[in-house]
């Protein structure tokens, strides 16, 4: 629990630290600049209880939800954080490369 608490503090202070990318920086580039993998895993596949699959996600609702925890219309401290510091392209090349990624999310049979 403390060095799942840790990991997550690190990445948001990353994602925080004002790293500024070139323009045309891919997802791949951003997701590991901006402190996601911490949280979300290299593939958005998360190991982390709490923490969301973003693997094969589809883009648009990355997109919209990292701008609506930006906006504050969703409300999470380290997301609204993390969200605060991203550009709209930043948002749109995170989500295009997780959703590039193949998702490890299963549903349990009945």
């Amino acid at each position: 629990m403390l060095n799942r608490t840790l990991g997550c503090l690190f990445a948001l202070l990353l994602g925080l630290s004002g790293v500024v990318m070139a323009e045309g920086t891919d997802g791949a580039q951003y997701i590991e600049d901006k402190g996601c993998v911490g949280c979300h895993g290299k593939d958005g596949n998360a190991m982390l209880m709490g923490a969301p699959k973003l693997g094969g996600q589809k883009a648009g609702y990355i997109v919209k939800s990292l701008m609506d925890y930006k906006s504050g219309a969703r409300n999470n401290a380290i997301m609204s954080g993390f969200a605060t510091a991203l550009s709209e392209e930043e948002m749109e090349a995170i989500a295009e490369y997780f959703e590039e990624q193949p998702s490890t999310l299963t549903v349990p049979k009945h």
